[in-house]
């Protein structure tokens, strides 16, 4: 099972904060014990929402909305894509992640949906 572990966002890990050396060296070491594991599918971060954009479907229409955006902990700060047996493993995980001793580290931990999840048959092409 392949699952996500999301770094939330917040007023003192968002916009515009860079990690330290140290906070950065923790990720690194963190990242590479997974991909020792065999479970680090992917792992990146995003630039802050000011660099981004919202794109709105509605009737047809697309409407763009630049960033930044104000609801700091609606936004995602980076993400790690593992495998693992079960949630409890990702959670086993996640638990792992390296937080600076001041700053609060909010995580979210989704199972990526498989199509064979969803799907009896194969989809319409």
């Amino acid at each position: 099972m392949r699952f996500m572990i999301i770094i939330k966002s917040d007023e003192e890990s968002g916009p515009g904060r860079a990690p330290t050396q140290d906070e950065f060296t923790a990720m690194a070491e963190f990242n590479q014990q997974m991909a020792d594991a065999g479970i680090l599918l992917g792992a990146e971060g995003l630039l802050d929402s000011g660099a981004g954009a919202r794109v709105r479907l509605a009737d047809g229409i697309a409407t763009i909305i630049d960033g930044p955006f104000t609801e700091a902990t609606d936004l995602i700060a980076g993400f790690w894509l593992i495998e693992a047996e079960s949630l409890e493993h990702a959670l086993e995980w996640a638990s792992q992640v390296p937080s600076p001793p001041d700053i609060e580290t909010n995580l979210e931990v989704r199972q990526v949906v498989e199509v064979a999840e969803v799907y009896t048959e194969e989809p319409d092409e």
